[in-house]
């Protein structure tokens, strides 16, 4: 169809053959976890952690297994259900697909889970910990979402717009909106901008800020998924997909959090 880009990107940056090489996806994982390393290090020379050079490594490995084990944990349980029950084993079939199959929902709480279990483990205050992941998260969220449109996966719903990308992958070869892109712009650069300037206007740790991501990325989250293509054979219920039901769930969560500490406070 004339007018319109042609999705034709390669997912690998080095390609070995039988679908190994390194990937853009995994290299988003690692620009993402070095994001977070001297992110906290940025952080301790402004003052907002106290975190030495052996503890911030400590807090990223415990952090990157969240982030694996949620994402991979979350895909099965919640997205591919039918065939990890079938097939328990693809679990941990990386092999078929690399870190493809992640759910991001499923990675935040693994992350959460990851550097919370760190925190109290090493007696450092949790809620510190969060605030400050709160921010550096978004650039991991950019990243990822930036390796998603070079895949050519989660594409969007169909559209005429100038900017409309044809992804063979989707079958119909008709112009869709670059919804990996829409969500890179607004749960990436948008949610860490304006995490940023809150945990700018909140020095001391409160937890509040951690509160807030969870909301604004949920609410984020809602919205940009209207452009964005249904997974096939997900149910929509009142419209919204899983993944929009499930972001309402983090909107609640984080309200439950600044309700909480706020009253705590």
């Amino acid at each position: 169809m004339p007018g319109y880009y042609i999705h034709d990107l390669n997912p690998f940056l080095i390609e070995f053959g039988g679908g190994w090489g390194i990937r853009y996806y995994g290299l988003a994982y690692v620009a993402g976890f070095l994001a977070w390393y001297y992110g906290l290090r940025w952080f301790r020379q402004k003052g907002w952690s106290s975190l030495n050079d052996h503890q911030i490594s400590e807090l990223l490995f415990s952090t990157v297994l969240g982030v694996l084990l949620g994402g991979r944990l979350g895909y099965c349980l919640l997205y591919d259900w039918a065939e990890t029950i079938r097939n328990p084993v693809s679990v941990i079939a990386f092999w078929h697909g690399g870190l493809r199959g992640m759910a991001s929902h499923g990675g935040i709480f693994g992350a959460l889970a990851g550097f919370l279990i760190w925190a109290k483990r090493a007696k450092v205050d949790g809620w510190a910990v969060a605030d400050n992941a709160a921010v550096l998260a978004p650039a991991g969220i950019f990243l990822g979402r930036i390796a998603n449109f070079i895949n050519g996966e989660l594409w969007g719903r169909a559209s005429q717009v100038p900017w409309a990308v044809i992804f063979p992958e989707a079958g119909l070869q008709i112009p869709r909106h670059p919804s990996q892109l829409y969500e890179a712009l607004g749960e990436g650069l948008f949610l860490g901008l304006l995490m940023l300037g809150l945990r700018s206007k909140n020095l001391q740790p409160s937890g509040r800020v951690a509160a807030a991501f969870f909301m604004v990325y949920g609410l984020i989250r809602i919205a940009l998924e209207m452009f964005r293509e249904p997974d096939r054979g997900d149910p929509l219920l009142v419209g919204l997909s899983r993944g929009q039901w499930f972001s309402v769930g983090l909107v609640v969560l984080g309200a439950g959090i600044w309700f909480f500490r706020r009253k705590r406070g």
